[in-house]
C-alpha cells in the first residue's frame, strides 16, 4: 500500500525548507535566495527572500518580452522581505527588477522549465495591452489542458500542473477558491474547495461529505456557498449548502428536490440521476435569494436564502404543469428567446440576469431538437420586473456567428460594468469539420480528430475589444490580475476543514467461499492511503459482484459495496479525471472508522484476504 501525502503537507515542508536556507544564510539585498516554483504546483513562479539592515519597502517588476508586458506589484516596508513573483515566462532567462524605498535597484535573472505540453498556446489572440491593463485571462479546463492564464500577446504567464477544476472564484482577502483536484467520485466530484494564491499555496481544503461541483460564492461575511450532493439519495448536482469559512462545517442546506418536480419538462440531457444539473450560482444581496442554473430543465430559478422557497423560474415553460406556469414562470415581454441547457449565471448591479444560453437543442419538444451544425450559443442578458413577473430580453451577443461559436456544453459570462462583458464559448467541437452531437461525450474527448475548440470574447459598448481562440475545451474564462489587492504570500502551514463523512455501508456481505490463494494478478489491485482515507483501484468486469469486507477483532464487519456497473454520463463538464472503462475506484473514508480492520475483498462467489490490516485512528 503506498502513501500519498496531502499537498498542504508537501508544500509545509518546503516552506519550511527555503526559509531554513534563507534564514540561515541570511541572504542580503545584494545576494537574495530565489527558489522556483516554491509550492510545487506553479512552475511560473518563484520567491525572492532576502533581509534588510532598515525597514525598507520593495518595488518589483517581471519584465515583459515588450514594455506592455511588465508586470509590477509594490510590497510594504519590513526587514524580512519573502516576495512572491509571478508572470515568468517559461523556457526562458527572466529579468526581474527589485527597487528598495532606499533607492537602491538591482536585476536579478531567473530561469524556468520549458512549458508543460499540456499547456496549450493560444491559435489566435486579438487585443491590446491598454485594453488588458496588465491582467490576464485565466482559463480552467474541461479536458485535454492545464490550468493557465494568458497576457495580451498570448504568452502563458502562469499555469498549474494540478487539476484544479471548475469555477475560479477571487476571494475578499486577496486568494481564489478553486475545485480540488483529489476526486471523491466520477465523473467529476471532488473532495471540496481548495483556498489558495496564485503562487500556488494552498491555505486550506474545504471538504463536503457530498463533495464539490460547477460551482461556489462567497458571502460578506466570507461563508462559502457551494453546489453538492447527496450520493446517497440516488440523484447529483442538486443541493447546495452554505460553508463555515472557520472549521468549514455546514450551516445550511437547500435540497432542490423540495423546491421543484424531478420529472418535469426535461431537457435533452436529462436523466433520473442526473434530473436538475446544477452548474451555477449567485447570491443577491438586495433581494436575500440565491439564483440557480439547472441545465437539464433549462431554467434559471431563484430561491429565498432564509425559507429556500422558490421566488421564480426564467426558462421556456413548455411541459411544466400549469399551477407552476402560473406561480412563478416569468411572462416574456417583447421579442426575447428562452435559453437551454443554459451555464452560468449572474445578477448585475441593478438586478438583472446573465447567463451563457448553450442552446444544446433548443427546444423542449424532442420533434422540434436543433442540430449542432444548425445551432448557436449566446450571452444573453434578461431584465426582469420582480414585481409584475415578467421579463425581458435586452441584450445578447453570439448568435450572429452561428455554429462556429455553438457550445452545447460548459461555457460562461462575466458583467464589468455597463455594455462591458465577457463571453466564453468553452466547449466547441467538430469532426471534420462539423458540428459535432452530444454533450461532454467521452468517445468525443477520445477522439484524436476532433477538433475542440474555445473562443473567450469581451465586449465593450458593442464592440469586440478581446478574444482569444484555443485549440482544447475550457469549462470556464475569468480575467484577474496576477497581483491581488490583498494578500499575495502568507507563510505559514496550511489547514483541512470539514470532513468526508462515513462512506455509506451495505447490510450484508455475500455468502462466498473463503480462498487460501492469493487475490489474482488479472484484477490488477492498487490500494494508497491518504491521511482521510484509502483509495481501492482494481479492474473488473462490468457487473461484475465485488465487495469490500473490514473485520475487527471482536468478530464485526463493516460491508461495502463497490460497483462495477457500466456508467454513462449524460453531460459530462469536466473530462479530465475520467480512466480506462474497466478500471474502478472505491474510496473509503476514515470518518466513522476506528481500530484496526484486516481486509478481504469478495469478487463473484470467492472472499480473498489481502493480507492488510488497516490502523484507523478515527
Amino acid at each position: 500500500m503506498k502513501t500519498i501525502e496531502h499537498f498542504i503537507d508537501q508544500q509545509a515542508a518546503a516552506e519550511q525548507e527555503f526559509m531554513e536556507n534563507f534564514h540561515r544564510e541570511h541572504s542580503s539585498f545584494e545576494n537574495p535566495l530565489v527558489t522556483v516554483n516554491p509550492y510545487g504546483i506553479a512552475p511560473l513562479t518563484a520567491v525572492i527572500a532576502f533581509f534588510t539592515e532598515e525597514k525598507a519597502s520593495v518595488s518589483i517588476t517581471v519584465k515583459g518580452m515588450e514594455a506592455g508586458g511588465d508586470i509590477a506589484k509594490s510590497f510594504s516596508e519590513t526587514y524580512e522581505h519573502v516576495i512572491p513573483v509571478l508572470g515568468l515566462y517559461p523556457g526562458t532567462d527572466n529579468t526581474v527588477e527589485l527597487r528598495l524605498s532606499d533607492g537602491r535597484c538591482k536585476e536579478i535573472m531567473i530561469t524556468t522549465g520549458p512549458l508543460d505540453s499540456a499547456v496549450k498556446l493560444p491559435e489566435s489572440i486579438d487585443t491590446t495591452a491598454a485594453y488588458m491593463g496588465g491582467k490576464m485571462m485565466f482559463v480552467v479546463p474541461a479536458m485535454g489542458a492545464l490550468p493557465a492564464a494568458y497576457d495580451y500577446r498570448g504568452d502563458c504567464r502562469w499555469y498549474c500542473t494540478e487539476n484544479i477544476t471548475f469555477a475560479i472564484k477571487e476571494l475578499q482577502n486577496g486568494r481564489f477558491s478553486i475545485g480540488s483536484p483529489r476526486l471523491l467520485e466520477k465523473p467529476y466530484y471532488t473532495t471540496g474547495l481548495w483556498e489558495m494564491d496564485l503562487i500556488g499555496k494552498i491555505y486550506a481544503e474545504y471538504r463536503l461529505p457530498g463533495g464539490y461541483h460547477h460551482d461556489q460564492f462567497e458571502m460578506e461575511d466570507g461563508n462559502l456557498l457551494v453546489l453538492t450532493e447527496c450520493f446517497e439519495n440516488g440523484t447529483v448536482e442538486d443541493m447546495c449548502v452554505l460553508i463555515d469559512r472557520a472549521d468549514g462545517s455546514i450551516l445550511k442546506t437547500w435540497d432542490f428536490k423540495d423546491i421543484l418536480p424531478q420529472d418535469a419538462a426535461p431537457s435533452g440531457s436529462w436523466s433520473t440521476h442526473d434530473w436538475f444539473h446544477n452548474n451555477a450560482l449567485w447570491y443577491d444581496k438586495k433581494t436575500d435569494s440565491i439564483t440557480l442554473s439547472g441545465r437539464h430543465q433549462d431554467v434559471l430559478i431563484n430561491i429565498d436564502f432564509q425559507t429556500g422557497k422558490l421566488n421564480w423560474i426564467l426558462g421556456d415553460p413548455e411541459g411544466w404543469p400549469e399551477d407552476m406556469r402560473e406561480a412563478y414562470f416569468l411572462k416574456p415581454v417583447g421579442d426575447l428567446e428562452w435559453q437551454y441547457e443554459q451555464h452560468a449565471c449572474l445578477i448585475t448591479p441593478d438586478g438583472d440576469v446573465m447567463t451563457f444560453d448553450n442552446g444544446h437543442y433548443r427546444s423542449k419538444n424532442p420533434e422540434h431538437y436543433r442540430l449542432g451544425k444548425d445551432n448557436y450559443s449566446r450571452g444573453v442578458r434578461f431584465s426582469i420586473d420582480r414585481e409584475n413577473r415578467t421579463v425581458r430580453q435586452i441584450w445578447q451577443y453570439g448568435k450572429e456567428r452561428g455554429n462556429e461559436f455553438f457550445s452545447p456544453y460548459i461555457s460562461n459570462v462575466d458583467y464589468y460594468g455597463e455594455g462591458h462583458y465577457l463571453v466564453h464559448s468553452g466547449g466547441i467541437a467538430s469532426l471534420d469539420g462539423i458540428t459535432c452531437e452530444g454533450v461532454g461525450s467521452r468517445r468525443y474527448f477520445e477522439n484524436k480528430n476532433v477538433r475542440l475548440e474555445s473562443k473567450t470574447v469581451e465586449l465593450l459598448d458593442g464592440s469586440v475589444v478581446y478574444e482569444m481562440c484555443l485549440n482544447a475545451n475550457y469549462y470556464r474564462a475569468k480575467k484577474m490580475a496576477l497581483y491581488s489587492e490583498g494578500e499575495n504570500l502568507t507563510l505559514g502551514r496550511g489547514t483541512v476543514l470539514g470532513t468526508l463523512g462515513k462512506t455509506p455501508e451495505f447490510g450484508t456481505a455475500a455468502e462466498t467461499e473463503y480462498s487460501k490463494s492469493i487475490i489474482p494478478d488479472q484484477y490488477h489491485l492498487d490500494i494508497s492511503e491518504e491521511f482521510d482515507r484509502y483509495t481501492f483501484h482494481g479492474t473488473f468486469e462490468k457487473g461484475q459482484l465485488v465487495m469490500l469486507v473490514l473485520e475487527d477483532g471482536e468478530g464485526s464487519c463493516h460491508n461495502y459495496f463497490i460497483s462495477t456497473s457500466a456508467v454513462s454520463f449524460t453531460a459530462m463538464c469536466v473530462g479530465t479525471f475520467q480512466s480506462s472503462g474497466r478500471q474502478v475506484d472505491f474510496r473509503l473514508n476514515k470518518c466513522g472508522l476506528q481500530g484496526e480492520y484486516a481486509v478481504s475483498l469478495i469478487i463473484d462467489d470467492t472472499k480473498y484476504s489481502l493480507g492488510l490490516t488497516l490502523k484507523i485512528d478515527g
